[in-house]
């Protein structure tokens, strides 16, 4: 028996509208705290993985031990980048993005990062 156009169109539909929920229901949003909602309650978040937002402080890149650190508006942390490539436009005074685990060590809380993302300029030039 042969389909009709209308029952191929069908299915074709439904296969993908299946496969988008599929989609959908894998990904787990990811949220983006600024270093002052990590800092407010750094326990909640201690050996878990954190995106965090920030500017890099001024003088703080110390490339002999791969750290720097992440300004928020009260609040500040220290970043390792040992393990993390470094992207174009990362520079002191940026506002840059962080993906890592954060762990408290030697009376420090400790981003060890696994990712760094800069903003494109031009979408902050006027």
């Amino acid at each position: 028996m042969a389909l009709t156009r209308i029952t191929r169109l069908a299915i074709v539909f439904g296969s993908s509208i299946a496969i988008l929920g599929l989609m959908m229901a894998s990904v787990d949003p990811e949220v983006q705290y600024s270093v002052d909602e990590i800092m407010n309650e750094p326990e909640r978040f201690q050996d878990s993985k954190v995106f965090v937002r920030g500017v890099v402080s001024p003088e703080s890149i110390d490339n002999s031990d791969m750290r720097f650190m992440l300004d928020g508006t009260s609040h500040e942390i220290l970043v390792d980048f040992a393990d993390s490539p470094i992207p174009d436009g990362f520079d002191e005074g940026r506002t840059i993005a962080v993906r890592g685990n954060l762990n408290f060590q030697n009376g420090f809380w400790i981003i060890d990062s696994y990712e760094i993302q800069t903003g494109c300029p031009s979408k902050y030039e006027s």
